[in-house]
């Protein structure tokens, strides 16, 4: 890169960690903090971050290196948690949903892990496989943020999701910044941008996503939007809701096992009626053999 391109760069990464106690400090002024206490961390370890990647970053290239890729990995992982927040708070008045989303959520931060570790296992000749098993997962969180602003930009009006609430202002700015990085991605693969370009609008577009979190924090609102249009979201929460209750008593497993137990009883019977009859079979030999003892002796 040139000067004036190294410059702007380190402009815009300095901006960022400023920016981001801004916003934290706005969502403690208004005791959002509580609501959104992930996306709290999130910030606060973002900045922690900085300081310390940035305190050796001309001194050592190798604690650097190790930092940065650390710092990147805890990234990802708070970045996911902050989207099961933001999910939480979306479904809030629908608690079957919500309980169904939870374990979806877990299994697929363990998808997601699963699939880091073996990429990193593939390429354990490499010398760092931290890069490629960190890449994965932030790629994977990125898909997992921009899927999440599609859903609520498409099913907004019947979840009763108000585009003033601060959950859908965080939502937006990471899928704008998971967005960007993603077209980057796909265009840096195919040498369309060089790798100077590709730094420069990331750090851009992650800019402008704490501005949008910053904008939020201060001007939105968290009141939902007024129950309408929520007849077919009210429909799957009854649906959950009466599923939940059938299930201890329609479920497979306790289904199973009472035919188990039957069967087993069934046959406990048989071997009982078996062992019966063949008691009773020496009895009754003894029985005719003294009957016809006795009319012998009576001849």
């Amino acid at each position: 890169m040139s000067w004036h391109s190294h410059t702007t760069s380190q402009c815009l990464w300095c901006a960022q960690p400023i920016l981001q106690s801004v916003v934290a400090a706005v969502l403690w002024r208004r005791k959002l903090h509580k609501l959104f206490p992930v996306f709290f961390t999130f910030l606060l370890s973002q900045v922690a971050i900085f300081a310390v990647t940035f305190a050796v970053y001309d001194r050592s290239d190798s604690w650097y290196f190790w930092l940065f890729w650390i710092g990147e990995a805890a990234s990802a992982i708070l970045g996911f948690k902050v989207i099961h927040e933001i999910f939480l708070d979306v479904f809030r008045p629908y608690h079957a949903l919500k309980d169904l989303g939870t374990p979806v959520f877990k299994w697929a931060g363990v998808v997601m892990l699963l699939v880091s570790v073996v990429v990193a296992a593939s390429n354990s000749f490499t010398r760092y496989p931290i890069i490629h098993a960190v890449t994965t997962l932030e790629r994977s969180v990125r898909m997992v943020q921009f899927g999440l602003i599609l859903f609520l930009v498409i099913f907004s009006r019947f979840l009763g999701v108000s585009r003033k609430q601060v959950s859908f202002g965080i939502a937006l700015g990471f899928g704008l910044f998971a967005g960007t990085e993603l077209m980057l991605l796909a265009m840096y693969s195919g040498k369309f941008v060089g790798r100077g370009d590709f730094d420069l609008i990331t750090m851009l577009s992650y800019d402008i996503s704490i501005v949008v979190w910053l904008a939020y924090a201060c001007l939105a609102s968290v009141t939902r939007e007024p129950a309408t249009n929520h007849l077919r979201t009210q429909r799957w929460e009854q649906g959950l809701a009466d599923l939940q209750r059938a299930a201890p008593n329609d479920a497979l497993i306790p289904m199973f096992e009472g035919m188990v137990e039957r069967a087993f009883s069934r046959t406990s019977n048989l071997e009982s009626v078996e062992v019966d009859t063949h008691s009773q079979e020496p009895a009754d030999s003894l029985r005719i053999k003294s009957v016809a003892a006795g009319s012998k002796a009576s001849d």
